[in-house]
């Protein structure tokens, strides 16, 4: 194998089998020698904001002085992204070597698997084989079924804002949703939560921990002071502690990080050495792209990989908040079996030019498809099926003194970064 190969193999098989199964990844793990069993994990749930979590967890963990490893989905650029060592993606040489045990393993177990198990288990492989001290692990898709909760009990699990997405799989309510997520919760675990809107979702998760001994910690939003925000990032304080830095935009990630500072609460108490200097240097230097990501200015150029109504709501804010002036552009591109209208309907509305473009997925809405969403908003509507093409169709419309606000696919977001020359995260 070469390591294009390795990727190709995981990403696309061939992989059979259907998620909402626990059984393949497990029979798939016991092939392999179980390399999960001895690594030490923190696990991340949630509709939004786990990525985010994730990637400020990761980032205390290694300034604290730990080996971590890292472990997200999807890739925006390159699949090497998804499995990170103390920051860095996964080096080819370490991907073949894991990709072909997976190979092997496979050819001798019954269950047909999936990519994302056939994935996760390369980075248990990889994790492993560099002896990683503490892997922080970003669930796919629910919790309960997902392949990466084939781990035993983790040293901490998040649990991040809920919302309705992938409903034909999870649920068409935020409380089904929430008993989803809430399968990642292990007997004598420890959880930090997201705090709920939703009052029903914050009493099924509570009665879970409950019901299997896991201590549990609600961020509390109420605790959040914003000392200063602007487009260089934000300083904030929760609980009355120290000013902490966060360079990611939006006050929907202070909300996020305090999850995150609960989390090293949890953390602490398991006996992980975690310095108040550690925490404060870890968020300060979180790097996470593709999420209110300013990617150019004259005219303001902000990349977000959001792509349901909960995500859409909060980009709405934040793009009246930090770009008040000028002509206001929307560069969208979405996949067909996303909530479109919802998502429209929190960001059509503050629009002056609306560029369709489509994500590289199979599962892309059609340009002129989506344009047709749009004719209720009365906007100019452009057509650009190539995104590169988008990219200067919309900056022209913004004009020097406008915005563009590009969004509605992790797909997307990744072809537009690759398109203006930016690299992957480190």
């Amino acid at each position: 194998m070469t390591g294009e190969e390795a990727k190709r193999f995981l990403l696309y098989g061939p992989w059979p089998g259907h998620p909402h199964s626990l059984e393949p990844i497990r029979a798939l793990m016991c092939a392999l020698g179980d390399p999960q069993a001895g690594l030490r994990c923190v696990h991340v749930a949630g509709t939004n904001g786990k990525g985010s979590a994730s990637a400020m967890l990761e980032r205390v963990l290694r300034a604290a002085g730990f080996h971590t490893g890292l472990y997200t989905s999807p890739h925006l650029q390159d699949f090497s992204e998804r499995i990170r060592l103390d920051g860095q993606p996964v080096s080819d040489e370490a991907l073949i070597r894991a990709s072909e045990q997976v190979r092997d393993a496979a050819a001798r177990i019954a269950q047909p698997l999936t990519a994302f198990d056939a994935m996760t288990a390369a980075a248990f492989l990889v994790f492993a084989e560099a002896g990683c001290e503490i892997a922080v692990l970003e669930v796919g898709l629910g919790g309960a079924y997902d392949a990466t909760n084939v781990i035993g009990v983790p040293d901490c699990a998040l649990i991040m804002n809920i919302g309705l997405d992938h409903t034909a799989v999870l649920g068409d309510t935020v409380e089904q949703i929430a008993a989803e997520k809430a399968g990642i919760i292990k007997p004598g675990g420890a959880v930090a939560l997201y705090q709920p809107e939703s009052e029903a979702v914050e009493d099924l998760i509570a009665a879970r921990c409950r019901a299997v001994g896991a201590s549990l910690r609600v961020a509390d939003f109420d605790e959040l002071e914003t000392l200063s925000d602007g487009r260089g990032g934000q300083v904030f304080r929760y609980c009355d502690g120290p000013p902490l830095r966060l360079p990611l935009l939006g006050d929907h990630q202070q909300r996020n990080a305090a999850v995150v500072l609960e989390a090293v609460e949890l953390l602490r108490e398991r006996g992980w050495e975690i310095s108040d200097e550690a925490l404060e240097a870890g968020l300060a230097s979180t790097v996470w792209p593709g999420r209110m990501e300013l990617a150019d200015r004259l005219p303001f150029f902000v990349i977000d990989g959001g792509h349901n109504p909960q995500c859409a709501a909060a980009l709405a804010a934040n793009w009246d908040y930090y770009f008040p002036g000028g002509r206001k552009v929307l560069l969208l591109g979405m996949l067909a079996d996303k909530d479109v209208p919802g998502f429209l309907a929190q960001l059509a509305p503050l629009a002056d030019t609306v560029v369709c473009t489509a994500p590289d997925s199979e599962r892309a809405l059609p340009p002129a498809e989506l344009g047709a969403l749009l004719r209720p908003y009365g906007k100019p509507v452009l057509l650009c099926p190539d995104p590169a093409e988008a990219i200067d169709r919309a900056r022209k419309a913004a004009g020097l003194e406008g915005s563009v606000l590009a969004c509605g696919s992790l797909y997307l977001a990744g072809t537009l970064r690759t398109a203006l020359g930016m690299e992957g995260p480190t």
